[in-house]
């Protein structure tokens, strides 16, 4: 009669099965708009903890490296309560749960996953572009990127629902999968808190510049693998991109987002990312891409379909690693 797993071994052979079901979860629920409007979200937790730490340690007049210190010490508070609480956890429902308690472990892992979120925010953007509403389109893609949305025509809304998706399908779906298979749900949800924090501190304004700095190059770090990684997922569920993704995926200011923006921009024959505004101030940016700048609802949803079979992908992967690990 073969020994029960133990130690490394047993905590490795139940976070793959996870890893699938909680695609599945995420495929088929996502983090339904009733429970978010009850309890909100996870990653508000992290946001609730980074805000404390902000207010206490980025004063506006104190000196760039006590802020970078404190930025530090965000990072590693963020860490220990994300990783630490999710070891504990883990630990205590293989203890309590035996064999089944990966059904549970699914269960608190599947709310890192975006896949249900970001198609369904996507798929507004082209559904208000198709219907010719484009102050809904502006609306509906304020919702998912960054930039000045008041003043984009329609190809201009069109690109931006494209790339905001496909970065996202790094740090929002390819990224957590890969950290939640590596290390189970400390993985998992250390990188949703970093990359919570990379989101709303990690950015280069004078507020942000030092005590966000140790925030943005974590992300960069824990994103290196996964951005690649879906870079060449896209490629191959688009049937092609290789040449853009090679040419232009360091094109992108961020280290990683331009692997999957490139990738997406060579399957689709489409030019992305390019001068873009904000909050009123013009910024150049290279472009990514050697196609056409028109874009339209059906890119939109060209994309969508090349984001599902690059997530179908990923479920194989996770399959697969399930079934021989």
């Amino acid at each position: 009669m073969p020994r029960p797993a133990t130690g490394w071994k047993r905590r490795c052979a139940v976070a793959e099965p996870v890893a699938l079901v909680a695609l599945m979860l995420d495929a088929a629920i996502g983090w339904p708009a009733w429970l978010y409007a009850r309890i909100g979200h996870p990653v508000g937790l992290f946001a609730r903890l980074i805000d404390t730490c902000e207010a206490r340690w980025n004063r506006p007049h104190g000196r760039d490296a006590t802020r970078r210190l404190g930025g530090i010490a965000t990072v590693l508070l963020l860490l220990i309560v994300a990783a630490g609480g999710g070891w504990i956890v883990q630990t205590v429902i293989l203890h309590l749960c035996g064999p089944y308690g990966w059904l549970l472990l699914a269960l608190l892992a599947f709310p890192a996953l975006a896949q249900r979120s970001l198609f369904d925010h996507v798929r507004a953007v082209a559904q208000a572009l198709a219907a010719d509403d484009l102050p809904r389109a502006r609306q509906q893609v304020a919702r998912i990127v960054g930039r000045d949305t008041d003043a984009l025509d329609a190809s201009g809304v069109a690109r931006a629902a494209i790339e905001s998706l496909a970065e996202s399908f790094c740090d929002g779906i390819a990224a957590p999968l890969f950290w939640l298979l590596l290390l189970g749900l400390p993985g998992v949800w250390a990188y949703k808190a970093i990359n919570t924090a990379d989101s709303l501190i990690g950015h280069r304004e004078p507020r942000w510049r030092a005590f966000g700095w140790a925030a943005a190059r974590s992300d960069d770090l824990l994103n290196l693998l996964p951005a690649r990684i879906g870079g060449a997922l896209i490629c191959i569920a688009g049937g092609g991109g290789w040449r853009i993704l090679r040419r232009d995926a360091r094109a992108h200011a961020s280290p990683n987002a331009g692997w999957t923006e490139a990738a997406m921009a060579g399957a689709l024959g489409l030019r992305l990312a390019g001068p873009i505004v904000y909050d009123g101030i013009a910024l150049p940016k290279a472009w990514i891409g050697d196609g056409r700048t028109q874009a339209d609802a059906r890119d939109i949803d060209q994309a969508l379909r090349i984001t599902i079979r690059a997530c179908l992908l990923l479920w194989l992967i996770a399959g697969l690693w399930a079934w021989f690990a």
